[in-house]
């Protein structure tokens, strides 16, 4: 049975709700807090001036610019979804996990 499109998109705006929401507090260290703060000290500046304009742009800019990293071919269940930057900078990911009821249950940061 293939994905649910109205789903999936409904779970991708709850996810980046959650994941903005969830940033800077203390639930959050291991999350997008960490994603954050991980790639503002790794990651070269001209990878941030040429897809933000800006040497060091601010969190809610980067967490606006995540991207589904989620390869949906196999699968007929949305448990989770792994958001990204855009582009080939990282291999992190910021996982969010839904209960069964769809709810956001965790959100993570993945290698």
């Amino acid at each position: 049975m293939p994905i649910d499109e109205a789903e999936l998109e409904r779970r991708k705006k709850s996810a980046l709700a959650a994941i903005k929401a969830a940033y800077g507090t203390q639930d959050d260290e291991n999350g997008a807090t960490l994603f954050i703060s991980h790639h503002l000290e790794e990651v070269e500046s001209s990878y941030w001036e040429e897809h933000f304009k800006a040497s060091r742009p601010e969190a809610m800019q980067i967490l606006d610019s995540l991207v589904l990293q989620n390869d949906f071919e196999d699968e007929d269940d949305i448990e989770s979804l792994d958001f990204t930057l855009p582009g080939e900078v990282t291999n992190y990911l910021i996982c969010v996990s839904f209960d069964e009821d769809g709810g956001v249950e965790e959100i993570s940061m993945e290698s």
